[in-house]
């Protein structure tokens, strides 16, 4: 990798969160992956990093019960807009927290402060501060959010949708997509045949379905297509998607281990 290769890393909900309880931080689980994070920066310190996270069972029960992805039109729809913010916000602090424990420099930019969408995509998103947070050596932090819609009041967008938007302004060499699940299966859910290797082209529909667990933006099929959009549209780029949970696991990724599926 050259001197200034740049990474965007999603630690997924279901990495973070138990998904199945409510607002419910794994913490020590954060504590293990923020220190790999930081090892992996002490040995690399040339490399830029950009850090995107998940809700979990943050704010996707609240999205779902307000339907907020859909729009905000309503007081009682704007106290759901408004529960899902926090919730998002409690699970960023949670890791903010964390991080300052372990000297890990990141510097949060919420969604909702920042973007106005229209129609679920990004419209509006001044990306100065967080280029300026690279040129001071930190790690600029991004995440699932409520943001306003002029279309539809307000809407949600996925940590993916940002790393999308990102990506056509920062070109990342590569994106890692750390969650529970392997990676790509070519037989879900019984997950018993990986696919270590998906091309941008291929037809992903046939065999990829929803997610495991609630998750109002969209699960692993809108995931993937997603990427392989991305990697169409911005040749080069390599997309690892890839489970951080044995111990390690986040550190060889970091490091170039080809773990999980690679798209490109």
């Amino acid at each position: 990798m050259h001197a200034q290769s740049l990474t965007f890393l999603k630690l997924g909900g279901s990495l973070i969160t138990n998904k199945d309880q409510p607002e419910t931080a794994l913490v020590d689980q954060i504590n293990d992956l923020l220190s790999q994070i930081t090892a992996w920066r002490q040995a690399n310190p040339s490399q830029r990093l950009l850090l995107g996270h998940g809700s979990g069972s943050f704010g996707h029960h609240a999205a779902a019960h307000y339907g907020t992805r859909q729009g905000v039109h309503n007081l009682m729809e704007g106290q759901g807009f408004q529960q899902v913010w926090y919730s998002a916000r409690s699970l960023d602090q949670v890791i903010l927290a964390q991080a300052q424990a372990l000297s890990l420099p990141l510097i949060a930019f919420p969604p909702s402060a920042s973007i106005t969408a229209d129609n679920r995509m990004i419209h509006t998103w001044n990306l100065q501060p967080l280029l300026q947070s690279f040129e001071l050596g930190l790690i600029p932090l991004v995440y699932g959010d409520v943001v306003s819609d002029l279309t539809l009041g307000g809407t949600i967008l996925s940590t993916e949708d940002l790393f999308v938007h990102l990506a056509h302004f920062l070109y990342p060499d590569r994106i890692l997509l750390a969650g529970r699940v392997e990676g790509v299966f070519a037989d879900y859910p019984v997950n018993q045949q990986l696919l270590p290797h998906l091309s941008a082209y291929s037809d992903s529909s046939a065999f990829l379905q929803g997610s495991a667990s609630q998750d109002v933006t969209g699960g692993m099929v809108t995931k993937v297509q997603a990427m392989q959009a991305l990697c169409q549209e911005l040749p080069g780029l390599s997309i690892q998607i890839f489970s951080a949970v044995s111990p390690g696991a986040l550190r060889r990724a970091l490091d170039g281990d080809a773990i999980g599926t690679t798209i490109n």
